[in-house]
This record gives C-alpha cells, sequence and structure tokens, in this order.
C-alpha cells in the first residue's frame, strides 16, 4: 500500500478528475489523503459536476435545470456516482491545510485539475509549489491531469532552480481542446460568462493562447517537441482528439495518456480512467528497493 497525497482548491475542482483518480487507487489499496489551503474539505466546480448553468438559458433560476450543453460538458455518471462515494471518504472530509503537509511523508502525488478561476490559489500557491518540486526531487512517483500539468510545471527544482518538468515529456490540456471549449462557452452557452472556461487570460500585446495551459507548460520544457499531443498517425485518433468522447473502464480509445518513467500526464476529464489506471501501474513497479534508491 502506497500513500498518496492529492492536494486540492478551495473550490471548483474538476469532479471526474479527483474522484475517479481517488476511487481508482482506493480499489487498488492505496491510502489517499487530501490537503486545501485551509484545511476545509473542498468544493468541486459545480458546473461541471451538475451541469446546470451551462446552457444560454442558464442564468435563468427556473429554466437553469433544462441542460442540453450542461450534459456534454459536466461528469459522466461514472464520476459522478465515484463523486458522490468521495464525498463520505474520511479522508477527503478532514483535509490537512498546505502548510502541514510533509512531502517526506508521503510514496506518491496525484495533481488533479480544473478550470474556473478558484483553480488559481492552487495554480499560485507558493508553498504547494515547493511540496511538488519535493516530490519530484525524491524522485517520486507523481501523476498530473490538465492544469494539474500548470502546477508541476510552475514547481521549481531545488536542484537546479528550473522547473520539475524540464527535461520530462508531457502532455497537458491541450490549446485546441481548451479554445474550443471556451468558444463553445463564451458563444453558445455561458455568454454571460464568457471567461469562464478560461482560467487565465492574454494580456495586451501577448499573443492568441500564450496563456493556455499548453502554451505555458511548454515554455518551461527543455524543447517544444517535449509537450506530447496525439500523433496524427495514432490509431483511434478521431476518438481521442474530437473532445466528444471520453474514456471508461474498458474502453481506453479516446484517451491519450504519456508516461515518462514515473510521471504520468494527461490532457483532460476524457482521460482519467486511463490516467488513474497508468498511474496505479507506476505504483505497482515502484518497489521498496527503487524508492530507497
Amino acid at each position: 500500500m502506497m500513500k498518496v497525497l492529492l492536494p486540492l482548491p478551495r473550490h471548483d475542482y474538476d469532479p471526474s478528475e479527483v474522484a475517479v483518480s481517488w476511487k481508482a487507487l482506493r480499489d487498488a489499496g492505496h491510502d489517499v489523503r487530501f490537503a486545501t489551503p485551509d484545511g476545509v474539505p473542498a468544493q468541486a466546480d459545480p458546473l461541471m459536476l451538475t451541469g446546470r448553468g451551462l446552457d444560454v438559458w442558464g442564468f435563468i433560476p427556473f429554466l437553469s435545470w433544462l441542460r442540453v450543453i450542461g450534459l456534454m460538458l459536466r461528469a459522466n455518471g461514472a464520476a459522478r456516482r465515484a463523486h458522490a462515494a468521495l464525498l463520505a471518504d474520511p479522508s477527503f472530509r478532514a483535509p490537512l491545510r498546505y502548510a502541514a503537509v510533509d512531502p517526506d511523508a508521503y510514496d506518491a502525488l496525484l495533481l488533479p485539475g480544473g478550470h474556473a478561476q478558484g483553480m488559481r490559489e492552487y495554480l499560485e500557491s507558493e508553498l504547494l509549489q515547493a511540496h511538488v518540486a519535493g516530490f519530484f526531487d525524491a524522485g517520486k512517483p507523481v501523476a498530473a491531469i490538465c492544469h494539474g500539468v500548470v502546477l508541476a510545471a510552475r514547481s521549481l527544482s531545488r536542484r537546479n532552480g528550473r522547473s520539475v518538468l524540464h527535461g520530462r515529456r508531457t502532455t497537458a490540456l491541450t490549446w485546441a481542446f481548451e479554445r474550443r471549449a471556451w468558444a463553445l462557452t463564451r458563444y453558445f452557452a455561458r455568454f454571460w460568462d464568457g471567461d469562464y472556461y478560461r482560467t487565465y487570460r492574454e494580456q495586451a500585446g501577448e499573443p492568441d493562447g500564450w496563456r493556455s495551459v499548453q502554451h505555458e507548460v511548454t515554455r518551461v520544457l527543455a524543447s517544444p517537441a517535449d509537450f506530447v499531443d496525439v500523433p496524427d498517425d495514432a490509431p483511434q485518433r478521431w476518438r481521442k482528439t474530437s473532445g466528444l468522447l471520453r474514456d471508461r473502464d474498458g474502453d481506453a480509445r479516446p484517451a491519450f495518456v504519456v508516461r515518462d518513467g514515473q510521471y504520468v500526464s494527461a490532457r483532460w476529464p476524457g482521460d482519467v480512467h486511463t490516467f488513474a489506471r497508468t498511474f496505479v501501474q507506476v505504483l505497482k513497479e515502484w518497489t521498496p528497493l527503487k524508492r530507497a534508491a
């Protein structure tokens, strides 16, 4: 059994990325512990959990329960069931404060994502970034999905002052996916909150996509080629790049996950089942002898 740390923001984490990952780790016999900025249980992004408020009429109280785009973008049934179980988990209900985390007390780290504004506190926490760097510098297994990869990218190694992702291969939420979801919610759904799907917007003079997940992560890598997207000749490429299909237990065809040694990364909630299974495999291979080395 491994002891895995799963840090969260106060609110707006993606429910699929957290709950499906937690369930896979728990089912494999691992002990998952949570941390939040203030030691208070985190709250998921309600739009990604229920889909209410994502349609063009979503600001009208008595119509918000009517969902079309909301049903497309929200967590699927398996993720919602996992999230309901997560809410009853004693560790989730009693998280540590970031300041109380001792990375040496954990065997592995999992960094989930989310895109709403509540994620900024998590992504910008210098304390959390230092913890993340501690896991990487110790050579422990780390998994990051979606905006969780941004947190890793911002974490600087104590060894050389560079991002812990420098010299590694990774994926993350691609600009193609981020731009598509942003346009969908901005023009056809949540028009009154047009930047809902963009955690960070470009400033004056910055090129299109400069503050996107993909571009921020790519800037800290040793080579732009180290940011990995679905190859043109990949089997099931349409399933993996359409943004319309999600993986599930027993069907990894829509998923795209990158493993580089003990580091695992993925793009979005549609990869999460495969992402979690891959990380469980990493932990299975991570023997005490390797940890001691």
